[in-house]
């Protein structure tokens, strides 16, 4: 018998459907060339300063060159170049941006048990400079471009993917260079970047920290001023003396609370996944109790400084400078401190602030050059913030917090040109930190199952922002 027209319509129809369907990922095979290609880039020498990320720049494009895929090299310095990619889509939405950065911190040889560049496999983990900061996000961005590609997905928007150099301290040859003279190769709705991460307790995910909001670094410098003299008649005009009692009234000052829609989230959150103890007092950070709110406050500044930092700009003094031979009182003395605000405070009012706590004419306050990031923040009721929460659910099964980061990334520079950004990570254990395992420290490191975790992961939150109702082209 015939199929009669809508029985037949319907076969069509499914068996267009199941033409159209995206072929199953060989998962097997991403992580195998997912380690290839980190082995690669971990064991180039791109360390900032002295800046040299060539080598990564050009690895980075090679690999999209053979893959058909569009990429440029951006530079400011010849040695420093950025990498641009795109997978054009069907421009119904606006672009999507995914980045990392191929420069690292630098390194001491001698601290290391393992080669700093040799991406040493061991015990289940990758040893290397850069392994969790940032060449981790660079290689999972990279594996997206070619799944994309492989795939034939059909998307709804374009998926940008650079590779940044100098974001270890040099951002003009990198982030600031193309924002102010490329934005057009990267200006997008929507950026996945570093800046969040998944936290681990004794192996397992606790909660997943995606980054919408960072401070803005600042630097304060102090000038003690007094009459020099010989070291044997102490003076109470020392200078020394002067700058010393500044810098330890700045330690004992607690500057005054800003709680932001993020950091009010991420605290809501928090206690709600904490201990009773650990609940109340974030609970207490957001009831409006003058009385328990400090009682809260005051344990963090002893027990959780980055919980304390989070509620507040703060001020660190990390920089002494002062004398030049022990028996003579210099008639100068200077410290740095290390300012990150909230990025919607007023500078003029802390700086005016500050004098107020120092409150000594023979100090001088005043703001040191540095390298000022804009200020900008992400919203939390986005469709990629929606869609980060629905894969974390999924991959590591546990709850989204908003995050104000204290330290700055290359983000600030997007947000302030209204690219809506949001910083993700892989999941690395809070105990490593301490042990010299983490980010900047002598045996970086990162688990290879946690890397090829936070692939998938990246996989499903561009995917699922970018692809086309269809499947495929």
């Amino acid at each position: 018998m015939r199929p009669t027209f809508t029985t037949a319509a319907v076969v069509f129809a499914s068996t267009l459907v199941l033409a159209q369907a995206p072929a199953p990922i060989d998962w097997t095979a991403v992580e195998t060339e997912t380690m290839q290609h980190f082995q690669a880039l971990v064991r180039l020498d791109t360390t900032d300063p002295p800046g040299r990320e060539l080598p990564a720049a050009e690895y980075v494009k090679s690999v999209l060159d053979r893959e058909g895929i569009p990429a440029q090299l951006f530079a400011l310095e010849p040695q420093r170049p950025n990498v641009v990619a795109r997978i054009r889509g069907n421009g119904r939405k606006r672009p999507l941006l995914i980045m990392g950065h191929t420069d690292t911190v630098n390194i001491d040889p001698q601290k290391w048990t393992h080669p700093p560049f040799g991406a040493v496999r061991e015990g289940g983990y990758v040893y290397g400079r850069g392994t969790v900061d940032d060449k981790d996000n660079l290689v999972a961005s990279l594996m997206v471009m070619l799944m994309l590609k492989r795939g034939n997905v059909a998307l709804d928007r374009d998926v940008i993917f650079l590779a940044e150099s100098g974001e270890e301290g040099t951002t003009r040859v990198g982030i600031q260079f193309m924002v102010d003279q490329h934005f057009s190769e990267i200006d997008a709705e929507y950026c996945y970047a570093e800046g969040g991460g998944v936290t681990r307790e004794g192996g397992q995910a606790r909660f997943a920290s995606i980054q919408t909001l960072e401070k803005i670094p600042r630097a304060i410098e102090l000038t003690g001023r007094g009459p020099a003299g010989h070291g044997s008649i102490p003076l109470t005009t020392n200078a020394v003396v002067h700058l010393s009692q500044a810098v330890a009234k700045i330690a004992a000052w607690t500057p005054p609370m800003n709680l932001t829609d993020t950091t009010a989230a991420y605290f809501k959150r928090l206690a709600a996944i904490s201990p009773p103890d650990q609940a109340q007092r974030y609970r207490d950070l957001l009831s409006g109790n003058a009385k328990r709110i400090k009682a809260a406050d005051d344990y963090l500044r002893e027990n959780e400084p980055r919980h304390w930092s989070t509620l507040r700009t703060s001020l660190s003094p990390n920089m002494i400078q002062a004398g030049y031979r022990v028996n003579v009182i210099p008639s100068e003395a200077k410290a740095t401190l290390d300012v990150r605000m909230i990025p919607d405070e007023d500078p003029d009012a802390l700086l005016a602030e500050v004098k107020k706590v120092v409150n000594d004419p023979a100090v001088d306050v005043a703001w040191a050059r540095r390298d000022v990031r804009p200020d900008g923040s992400s919203r939390l009721d986005t469709e990629a913030f929606q869609v980060i929460e629905a894969a974390v659910t999924k991959h590591y099964s546990v709850t989204t917090l908003p995050t104000m980061s204290t330290g700055a990334t290359d983000m600030a520079y997007l947000r302030a040109k209204g690219v809506q950004c949001y910083g993700i990570g892989p999941a690395t254990d809070q105990e490593d930190g301490a042990k010299g395992f983490g980010a900047h420290s002598d045996q970086e490191r990162i688990l290879e199952t946690e890397l090829h975790r936070f692939v998938r992961f990246n996989w499903e939150i561009v995917s699922n922002l970018a692809r086309a109702t269809g499947g495929t082209r």
